[in-house]
């Protein structure tokens, strides 16, 4: 009975003058392979994807696309990056992932909800490099949802408002937070945010520049509002990141066994030997 009922879960009726086409993708699952042998089964045809046959006048026909045609395509990108921007709501984080990746500004204040992302290919050191770039809410009512987007991200952006003391005061905190929930050795960069508003300003450069040198991190001002500081600032992170994963796994791929780099080389895109700690 319920194999009667799969095989009419996926049979797909077709008229002499109309065939309705049913694609499916790359089949990763073992139960796809049940669904495989039902077919079989059913004594239902199985066509390639460039089959010229007509269908048939009467009767029911699946015509199921497993071919390469049906995988998407290459990316078109050498890389991927996945960066984080976290800091106190209002420091701007919206706004320069808006204008890094728009080229646009808007004075509107809204408050991310949640975590929103966007993306944008760069050129960097003749390799496409796409940047996955997550932007996260900065209220504490969302902590507990953004907190689990550290283990993935490669680099991270936190941001202040440099008319705003408080939200610099509560860098540490952010950082505390990337130490705990982040990769080993994620990529950091301080971000001063706002730089243009000068008459405002209640944290200077300098000051901005100690905390880094404290937290062993980059450290630069940035104004979405203006465009100014904003693509050095994702770039910088995105070529130490390169520097770090990228550059590194390709030096480390002529080692010997045994050498540093060699066979106990971390490879990137590649997945981590499993460990006895606990589950991330």
């Amino acid at each position: 009975m319920a194999r009667t009922r799969a095989a009419a879960c996926i049979r797909v009726f077709a008229s002499p003058r109309k065939m309705i086409k049913v694609r499916l993708g790359v089949v990763f699952l073992e139960g796809c392979l049940k669904w495989t042998a039902h077919v079989a089964e059913s004594g239902m045809r199985w066509l390639p994807l460039h089959s010229a046959a007509p269908p048939p006048a009467t009767s029911s026909l699946l015509l199921l696309h497993l071919s390469s045609a049906a995988i998407m395509p290459p990316p078109h990108y050498d890389f991927l990056i996945k960066l984080l921007l976290i800091g106190d709501s209002g420091v701007g984080k919206s706004c320069l992932l808006l204008r890094f990746c728009d080229d646009a500004w808007t004075p509107s204040f809204i408050t991310t909800i949640g975590i929103d992302f966007k993306i944008r290919t760069i050129e960097l050191d003749g390799k496409r490099i796409k940047l996955q770039i997550w932007d996260t809410a900065g209220q504490e009512r969302f902590r507990t949802i953004t907190t689990a987007y550290y283990r993935g991200a490669m680099g991270i952006l936190l941001v202040y408002d440099v008319t705003d003391e408080r939200s610099f005061n509560n860098i540490r905190t952010w950082h505390a937070n990337i130490e705990q929930h982040a990769s080993e050795g994620v990529n950091k960069i301080l971000i001063g945010n706002k730089s243009d508003w000068t008459e405002k300003r209640a944290v200077t450069e300098e000051q901005g520049r100690e905390l880094a040198n404290e937290l062993g991190i980059k450290f630069m001002e940035t104004s979405a509002k203006i465009n100014e500081g904003v693509e050095e600032a994702f770039f910088t992170l995105a070529r130490d990141i390169k520097t770090r994963l990228i550059d590194s796994q390709a030096d480390n791929a002529g080692a010997a066994p045994g050498q540093p780099g060699g066979e106990g080389a971390v490879k990137v895109n590649q997945p981590a030997a499993q460990s006895n700690g606990p589950c991330c």
